[in-house]
């Protein structure tokens, strides 16, 4: 009998021990939890630490209180210069009301899609209002606040709070893109095009000068040359003027041998005179005289 009572005992304080297990849970400060009774909220708990809730009857769901992160799809927008543009957003939101939450959407993955939801058509409504230059001007910081407060407006209806929205990416569509590039490359060849027509107009100008200066250079050239050459001859002649006033036999002479040395070269050339010819007549006669006919 007493080995009975030990049993059920003993079977008593397991199940006891389980009930007094089961009627406690702990909140890790990075948590919030909602204690929930067949489905239905029954109490809020936000502060860490050690709770108690009723054994098999009430469940406890976890939720994070923590800031978390979001990074948003990309999103094709047009501003309101009809230009089109890809934006990639992220976010920054807090759990910030756990029933309204719970309620709304229960878990965090479905927070999550819905959230990526409401940032896109905040971002084509937002950026629908403004031009693309607005983007990437000081007015920037303006349009992500008024991003911001549409969205927590939004993400308020799921117990979410908003801390912060962001634009870390804007780019133009990639048709949109590849004509720009197309565009660009045109432009940069054009101007290229330009700058090699002004170095080659450059350059022939530099030609054409030179070539000036070349001529200009060679006439003077030419000019001082004729005018040396012709002083030159005029001292040669007045030289030779005043030799032959001095000795004009001995000048004849001279002149003589001067025609021989040029006519009488080694060569080809043949020429045929009289042995009388005025042109030998130092060969028979030292003095100048005639050389006698028949003679060699």
């Amino acid at each position: 009998m007493s080995r009975n009572v030990a049993t059920i005992l003993a079977i008593v304080l397991v199940v006891l021990g389980l009930i007094g297990y089961s009627a406690v849970f702990t909140v890790h400060q990075t948590q919030q939890a909602l204690v929930l009774q067949f489905g239905e909220i029954v109490d809020e708990v936000t502060e860490p630490g050690l709770h108690f809730k009723l054994p098999l009857v009430q469940n406890v769901e976890y939720m994070e209180k923590r800031i978390l992160d979001f990074d948003a799809p990309p999103v094709e927008a047009v501003a309101s210069d009809k230009k089109r543009i890809v934006v990639d957003a992220y976010a920054r939101f807090k759990i910030e009301d756990p029933k309204l939450f719970y309620t709304s959407v229960r878990t965090e993955e479905r927070a999550r899609s819905r959230l990526g939801s409401i940032i896109n058509s905040s971002l084509r409504k937002t950026l629908g209002r403004v031009e693309l230059e607005t983007m990437l001007s000081a007015d920037r910081a303006g349009l992500m606040r008024s991003l911001s407060d549409d969205v927590n407006t939004e993400a308020g209806k799921l117990g979410l709070r908003i801390v912060d929205v962001r634009i870390k990416r804007a780019d133009l569509p990639e048709a949109n893109s590849q004509a720009i590039y197309r565009r660009m490359q045109a432009e940069r060849e054009r101007e290229a095009r330009e700058a090699r027509a002004r170095g080659a107009e450059e350059a022939q100008k530099i030609r054409a000068d030179a070539d000036r200066q070349k001529t200009v250079l060679l006439a003077e050239a030419r000019k001082s040359s004729e005018i040396i050459r012709g002083e030159g001859d005029a001292i040669r002649n007045r030289v030779f003027a005043e030799a032959f006033e001095k000795d004009p036999e001995f000048f004849d002479f001279y002149r003589s041998l001067q025609a021989y040395r040029t006519a009488l070269q080694a060569g080809d050339t043949t020429m045929v005179l009289s042995p009388d010819s005025d042109f030998f007549r130092y060969f028979g006669d030292s003095t100048g005289g005639v050389a006698p006919s028949g003679s060699n």
